[in-house]
């Protein structure tokens, strides 16, 4: 990889402020003559052909929403900054959910800023302009347009997403100057929050964050034709994986994973979060991202993945699957088990329907079958009541889902799990059983077997809709569709 010659400027550094040389590259310096030459003879790009984003309404909706909620008050929603990887490398940058939610927007260094006026709020993305021809910007700052690509230019950005867009250079120094109750979504971008650091306070702050997270709970039509469109693409990647198995068995879980990413960087902007192909015992970890055991004929793989759309939404998809293409007697009966308590969650996942009835139908059936099976000592009730069966199934049985994967994290309890299923709420239910490989209480031939089905389920005006219905569930009909896929 070349690297550039110079740093790459912070959104605070002035038009005025020379480029600063990177150290140990190659050119000392530009002359006067080649300064010059690079400041002519280019084309106008200018897009004027622009249409609105497709979801403009939408946002502009929610913006709308927001600023009903907190009238008279200034409210600042920065993207992000891009981090350092390494040196000089930077981690692909993904702007904050609060941000995009709003905007559309995905650009590092933008800021949403709502400013008071006496019937709303006068609503301003900031944003980086083009990069500057004039001074030598574009093709000597490391973020400079030669080296990373174009950005659109103010104009450009204000057709896109439908706000008036200014250089966010200029934002930090007028926040500084601003009178009057602020808040701001923290953890993003420390340039602006230094520069409110003494007209915003904590409290204050996460009441901010608290709403937006809550605004998210329901999703609209555009949010919920995102995740169809991520699951959908989810599906042709677990397709893709099942057709190479055998590959997987000569190299390692890693081929399984690079097969998904391909699939989602192709049809989306990337994995919603990073992959589980957990083959064998790895399947009874919860998060297995390590990727790199061995796939082998007569275990499972539990694999839980899910793209993420253009637009951030993301699916959120489990199957264990068996790598020989048949379950054994004993795979299938702790997997028919999970089904069933599935199709219990799923049939409990309704409009009126307390959040928590899902989680409580599938775990039921579980512990049901581990007294059945004399892994525990029943009644039913006591192991319910003591949450004996947690040895075994150990996480919650799902969540909402949607431009994060455990999306609407910071709501109130009392607004989601306490809360009540709405149409338009999208959430996973997820049950599990995990037999861990050194568990002496359980015969040793559970030992090491994870199972868990996953799948994203939409609240209706009258029921549910599996948007995952696609990939097959029941173990009959997985076998029948891996036979089909291996030809």
């Amino acid at each position: 990889m070349t690297v550039a010659e110079e740093l790459p400027e912070t959104p605070e550094t002035t038009e005025e402020e020379p480029i600063k040389q990177r150290k140990n590259g190659l050119y000392p310096g530009v002359s006067d003559e080649l300064a010059e030459n690079m400041k002519s003879g280019w084309a106008d790009t200018e897009l004027r052909d622009l249409e609105p984003i497709p979801q403009a309404a939408e946002t502009a909706a929610r913006r709308a929403a927001l600023s009903a909620r907190f009238p008279g008050e200034r409210l600042v929603v920065p993207a992000g900054n891009l981090k350092t990887r390494s040196n000089d490398t930077d981690y692909p940058f993904r702007a904050s959910v609060e941000y995009a939610y709003l905007t559309g927007n995905q650009t590092e260094d933008g800021v949403l800023v709502l400013e008071p006026t006496a019937d709303g709020h006068k609503e301003t993305i900031y944003l980086l302009p083009r990069s500057d021809r004039e001074n030598g910007e574009f093709w000597l700052d490391g973020q400079g347009e030669l080296w990373v690509g174009r950005r659109h230019s103010l104009a450009e950005a204000g057709t896109l997403y439908g706000i008036p867009a200014s250089d966010v250079r200029e934002l930090a120094g007028a926040l500084r100057e601003a009178t009057g109750p602020v808040r701001v979504v923290r953890g993003y971008d420390a340039g602006i929050e230094a520069a409110l650091t003494d007209k915003v306070t904590a409290e204050r702050d996460e009441e901010l964050r608290v709403f937006l997270s809550e605004m998210r709970l329901v999703k609209d039509d555009f949010e919920i034709g995102e995740l169809q469109k991520a699951v959908d693409s989810t599906v042709r990647g677990f397709e893709d994986v099942v057709k190479v198995l055998d590959k997987a068995e000569a190299t390692s879980e890693r081929y399984i994973e690079g097969t998904f990413f391909l699939r989602a960087r192709v049809e989306g902007n990337d994995v919603g979060y990073g992959s589980i192909c957990a083959a064998g015992p790895h399947a009874t970890t919860l998060h297995w991202v390590r990727n790199d055991g061995p796939v082998r004929s007569g275990d499972l793989l539990l694999l839980d993945a899910g793209v993420e759309t253009h637009t951030y939404y993301t699916a959120d998809v489990t199957r264990t699957l068996p790598i020989s293409g048949r379950y054994s007697e004993l795979q299938k009966k702790i997997y028919d088990a999970v089904y069933d308590a599935q199709e219990a969650g799923i049939a409990a996942v309704k409009p009126g329907a307390k959040y928590r009835d899902f989680h409580d139908a599938a775990q039921r059936v579980l512990a049901e079958r581990l007294v059945e099976w004399g892994l525990v000592e029943g009644p039913v009730e006591r192991v319910l009541e003591l949450g004996l069966q947690r040895r075994w199934t150990l996480h919650g049985t799902g969540h909402m889902l949607g431009m994060d994967v455990h999306d609407c994290a910071a709501a109130r309890t009392e607004t989601y799990v306490e809360g009540t299923l709405e149409p338009g709420m999208v959430l996973t239910v997820e049950p599990g059983l995990y037999f861990q490989a050194d568990d002496l209480t359980v015969p040793e031939e559970y030992r090491g077997i994870g199972v868990r089905i996953e799948d994203d389920i939409l609240v209706t005006e009258d029921g549910n809709r599996n948007l995952s219905a696609a990939l097959p569930r029941r173990s009959d009909e997985v076998e029948a569709w891996m036979a089909s896929l291996k030809g």
